[in-house]
């Protein structure tokens, strides 16, 4: 682990390469899993703020399902922030293009200007999960056979996960954070790398 102020941050991050690949896995991430995307506390507001703006954007069972559960909704195992569900299936705030690939309506209303907000910063930073600890957050790769394609894409491209996640990265912990990372990961290959 490499610690960067309070984060702790995986070495996995400079060593495993990623590049979504949305033609092959179809955007599976928004689709998969157990629950929809963590959320943390002050984007359940944003999310009730915005969701007038972004409701024409989403399918009709993604708003019943927003309209039934609200803007977020509380993971059973453990009473995290999360979004809510269709069925037990995709995240509500999914829609599909013409060739059937996730998009987030909520990124949709962001590029038109309907709204200020691009997406939960979960969805935006995977596959990095942040969790936030009493005095640390811990920062890891999280690796998901649904992104085995990204992980091929990654190697062929030679692009390691923090490089493809700079954009969120700055987005959620800014500018200087990023350099410091890019330091230490340049620190780091020299050290250890091949």
């Amino acid at each position: 682990m490499i610690q960067i102020d309070d984060k702790l941050i995986s070495e996995d991050l400079f060593t495993e390469q990623f590049v979504c690949n949305l033609s092959k896995c179809k955007g599976a991430c928004c689709v998969e899993g157990d629950v929809g995307a963590p959320l943390e506390k002050y984007e359940t507001k944003i999310l009730e703020r915005i969701f007038p703006q972004v409701k024409p954007y989403l399918r009709p069972e993604g708003v019943k399902a927003l309209e039934e559960q609200g803007a977020w909704t509380l993971d059973p195992s453990d009473n995290d922030f999360v979004t809510p569900m269709i069925e037990g299936k995709e995240c509500a705030y999914v829609v599909f293009d013409e060739k059937g690939i996730t998009k987030c309506g909520i990124e949709k209303a962001y590029e038109d200007g309907a709204v200020d907000w691009q997406k939960p910063i979960s969805c935006h930073l995977y596959p990095i999960r942040a969790n936030q600890y009493s005095t640390f957050v811990a920062m890891n790769y999280h690796e998901w056979d649904i992104c085995s394609d990204a992980c091929v894409l990654g190697k062929e491209l030679q692009v390691p996960v923090y490089k493809f996640l700079k954009t969120p990265l700055i987005r959620k912990y800014g500018e200087e954070f990023y350099n410091t990372l890019c330091d230490a990961a340049d620190e780091w290959q020299k050290e250890y790398g091949k």
